[in-house]
């Protein structure tokens, strides 16, 4: 069984990014462009990393990682490198509720307004997910995910 990931990066030029992803992975990281699926080694991990406009506009898509890979202390490492904040889907399947993942490998619940565009989706009006704001209160399907309101996880990202 394999993964497909989906992140994005505050603001990192795609050059940067496969390398950072390779150290962070662990593996080869081949860009889906020049991707040989005949050639392709079986360590590799195969990633599209393009710009979008809007906020976190940095695109990432691992297709094909082992499921044995975590994703959270990978992502946490890919923000340690870049020096950049990331974003990663929540459990709550809200378009607009991400988890950001900070260079310190904290992770906290962040939202954000999201509007289809011809170009995918663009992200704007970050916010912290928190108890103060009357759309994380009560019922809200922030209270059901691992990562509640107000929440801060710990550094994943060390070494």
């Amino acid at each position: 069984m394999t993964e497909l990931w989906n992140w994005r990066i505050d603001g990192s030029a795609p050059v940067e990014v496969y390398p950072a992803l390779a150290e962070a992975l662990g593996r080869v990281v081949m860009p889906l462009a020049v991707a040989d699926p005949a050639r392709l080694p079986a360590y590799a991990v195969v990633c599209d990393v393009w710009e979008a406009p809007g906020l976190y506009g940095t695109v990432v898509d691992c297709y094909g990682v082992p499921e044995r890979l975590a994703e959270l202390p990978a992502i946490a490492a890919l923000a340690r490198l870049l020096g950049r904040n990331c974003l990663v889907r929540d459990d709550t399947l809200d378009a607009g509720r991400h988890l950001l993942v900070a260079p310190d490998g904290t992770i906290r619940p962040v939202h954000f307004d999201v509007a289809d565009t011809e170009d995918g989706e663009v992200l704007s009006n970050h916010r912290l997910c928190t108890s103060g704001d009357p759309g994380c209160r009560g019922w809200s399907q922030c209270h059901r995910s691992r990562w509640a309101p107000d929440s801060v996880g710990p550094a994943l990202a060390a070494a």
